[in-house]
């Protein structure tokens, strides 16, 4: 399928043929890169929505990483692919941003990265050789302003025109040609989703890198010119380029403490504020000269190269908000769709899980028959193979759930439920914008919190952050399929629609949302008390989730799971598998292998420590095992799993798999009493005490970051941390002694 028409020519005429764009200014090629050998360095900019990250998978596929910038909580993914001519080009997909105006953490990083500065060398980030700035044809007015400023950086620009194919549907028709010579930059016509352009951009990028840089510079009254300069001296001085100070002197009059910002610039504040002055005595509003500047020239650049014919009747994303922002049945469908996902969780993993199940049976089997009887038999089987299966046979679940929670970002639907929940996020006193960072916490609390620096006002983000770990993460789904696996029947239920144990798994779910909801309502009448702002939201048209796009972002979650599978499950379960074994236990030859093994577990350093902390988690209904596996999942929740099948492992080598692991839960009795050490109400109060904990060093530190950093962030963290453990421990009380006042176990 060739791309749609762009040009103003009738429809149908075919793509455009772009020619080298032109650059205003430049005299003289680029001098040549230091290292010629060295990878070409792209940034990759735009403003969310736009399909930057669809186009980045599209450009690195598989090859990419991610981490977080140096010295912040900013999420970096950087990936590379090489030219005809074999060399390699590293990409560095920025945040999202609207403009280069430092409003957030995000554009900060943005801004540091585009023009090489990184405070110190720990953070500093090479200037990229060329930006690609990825632009919504259909929202050109709005994606023009982050163009424009780019364009001073005096770093080459290529332009990808992206979603060309929905601004042709929209009626919508760009000039390319037009475009090119407004802009002085190469303009490529893209449609990231389905690959199309992407070859014509890796040849722009490798074109524009020989290529001088354009010298751009928006008319600014003859007032502003004065009023700026000494502000763009003292900045050239401090190594700006000229067009660079000169977007730098106009973004610093919007910044409340430019000294913040640039603390090596000797004297910025006196002079940003001399600038302000000066600007108000010739009748100039500093806080709107850019924006005057630019969006007049925007203007002027629509008026040349788009074209808009009306369209006939209502779109197809309007047709489909009429009944998903219905104020009855979008309610309704959300939770639907819910239902939908987990359970699908349960029923669509199962043949995956049951493979996985197997492998690892058949490892610990092998490896058991290979290995003669003693201590480094019982280390590998019953401690890594036993601790580490018994956590990675849910990697199937935990891959759906990323799956499905892709399907609905990809697809423009997690826009609409932020949307929805805005009246019902309003009456608890937080912004509309609150729900997207609570809904990124179903997957991870470490990315929603990040993703809470959407939310302007700093007492509803902070409000944000300190209830998006009750959101239950990916990290509790093991918790949670093994508990409901072993302890909730797969009855039929809503005329066989769903099953009890998808019904318990969105009950799970749905507590700790609407808890996230009353403790926010808490903190906005507490500590954090203050107005309720409107909420102003895009939202984006719907698309079909694009399956590359999909696969890149399971297949990298996925790797984080097995890396954290790997690493921390796999240290911890060696040193409980030691703690397990040692000191070694002279049991009666006459006994059960069985009743020996409990023995040894039970005089063992981790039956000591378990038996001493037993009588805290004793009014739970828990024993020392629960307990001893509570402790060890403060690292990390998932780590409870791995250290039951630790446990369990010691007596059966078999007992790495789910299966095994949950019927052993199911039957297991205490020594004691010889009663079923477990029941379902156990079960449920155990899955409650997760629903609210805060079992994670991750989250811990990111909210100690987002906090504010320093004895500010260690103080909500703090409370962070406590409030959801009397949370928890109180909950989980409740539930068993109430359940036992009531009968029920």
């Amino acid at each position: 399928m060739s791309l749609p028409p762009v040009t103003a020519g009738p429809p149908g005429s075919g793509p455009v043929a772009l020619s080298p764009a032109p650059h205003a200014g430049a005299t003289a090629p680029r001098a040549p890169r230091a290292d010629a050998s060295a990878p070409l360095r792209v940034a990759l900019v735009g403003n969310p929505n736009t399909g930057k990250s669809t186009l980045f998978n599209a450009l690195t596929g598989l090859r990419q990483k991610v981490g977080n910038f140096a010295g912040v909580t900013v999420e970096r993914h950087e990936g590379s692919f090489r030219l005809a001519d074999g060399r390699r080009v590293s990409v560095l997909d920025l945040p999202g941003s609207y403009s280069l105006s430092a409003g957030s953490p995000d554009e900060a990083v943005a801004l540091e990265v585009l023009l090489g500065r990184g405070g110190d060398a720990r953070r500093s980030v090479a200037r990229p050789d060329v930006i690609v700035v990825v632009a919504d044809a259909q929202h050109l007015e709005r994606n023009l302003f982050l163009a424009s400023q780019l364009l001073e950086l005096g770093v080459p620009v290529v332009v990808a025109l992206n979603q060309i194919d929905m601004a042709a549907r929209a009626g919508i028709t760009v000039d390319v040609p037009e475009l090119v010579d407004a802009l002085g930059a190469t303009v490529v016509p893209t449609v990231a989703k389905r690959g199309q352009g992407v070859d014509a951009l890796r040849r722009a990028i490798a074109r524009a890198a020989t290529l001088p840089p354009a010298e751009r510079r928006f008319t600014l009254p003859a007032a502003a010119d004065r009023a700026l300069a000494p502000v763009q001296e003292a900045l050239v001085h401090a190594g700006f380029a000229p067009s660079a100070a000169r977007l730098e002197a106009l973004r610093l009059l919007g910044v409340a403490h430019p000294e913040s910002h640039l603390a090596d610039v000797a004297g910025l504040a006196a002079l940003v504020e001399r600038a302000r002055a000066s600007l108000r005595e010739g009748g100039l509003a500093p806080d709107r000269l850019e924006a005057d500047v630019r969006y007049a020239w925007i203007g002027g650049v629509l008026g040349r190269c788009v074209t808009r014919r009306a369209p006939a009747g209502r779109s197809a994303s309007d047709r489909i908000d009429a009944v998903v922002l219905h104020r009855v049945w979008g309610p309704v469908i959300f939770v639907a769709l819910m239902a939908l996902v987990f359970q699908g969780i349960f029923t669509w993993a199962t043949p995956l899980m049951d493979a996985i199940e197997g492998a690892v049976a058949s490892l610990g089997a092998g490896v058991a028959a290979a290995l003669p009887d003693g201590d480094l038999e019982s280390l590998v089987v019953d401690g890594v193979i036993a601790g580490v299966g018994s956590v990675l046979v849910f990697l199937p679940q935990i891959a759906l759930l990323f799956l499905f929670i892709g399907v609905l970002e990809d697809s423009g639907y997690m826009a609409r439920a932020a949307f929805l929940m805005d009246g019902l996020m309003r009456r608890v006193g937080l912004h509309g914008k609150s729900f997207i960072p609570m809904l990124s916490g179903y997957a991870c609390a470490v990315p929603g919190i990040m993703a809470a620096r959407t939310v302007e006002n700093d007492k509803d983000r902070l409000a944000t952050i300190m209830v998006v770990p009750l959101m239950s993460c990916s990290a509790r789904l093991p918790i949670y399929a093994l508990l409901i696996g072993a302890f909730v029947p797969p009855a039929a239920v809503l005329g066989g629609a769903l099953t009890l144990q998808g019904v318990t798994m969105l009950g799970m779910y749905f507590l700790g949302t609407v808890t996230a909801l009353a403790v926010a309502a808490l903190f906005k009448r507490t500590l954090l008390r203050g107005p309720v702002r409107p909420m102003i939201l895009e939202l984006p048209a719907y698309r079909w989730p694009s399956a590359r796009n999909l696969a890149i972002s399971v297949t990298g979650r996925a790797k984080l799971f097995l890396r954290r599978a790997g690493t921390v499950i796999l240290a911890l379960s060696v040193v409980l598998w030691a703690l397990a074994t040692f000191p070694k236990h002279a049991a009666d030859p006459t006994l059960p292998e069985a009743v020996r093994q409990e023995q040894q577990l039970e005089r063992s350093f981790l039956g000591r420590i378990g038996h001493a902390m037993e009588p805290a988690v004793r009014p739970l209904g828990y024993d020392w095992k629960i307990g001893v596996s509570i402790a060890a999942s403060f690292a990390a929740r998932e780590v409870f799993v791995s250290t039951m099948g630790t446990i369990y492992g010691v007596a059966d080598a078999e007992g790495a798999g789910s299966r095994a692991l949950t019927e052993r839960l199911r039957t297991e009795r205490d020594a004691r009493t010889g009663a079923l050490a477990y029941s379902p109400l156990v079960a449920v109060g155990l899955m409650v005490f997760y629903v609210y904990a805060l079992m994670c060093m991750s989250t811990v530190a990111v909210t100690v970051r987002e906090a504010g950093g320093g004895r500010v962030g260690w103080t909500w963290a703090g409370i962070q941390f406590a409030y959801m453990l009397a949370l928890a421990y109180g909950a989980a009380f409740v539930v068993y002694q109430g359940g036992r006042l009531l009968g029920l176990g």
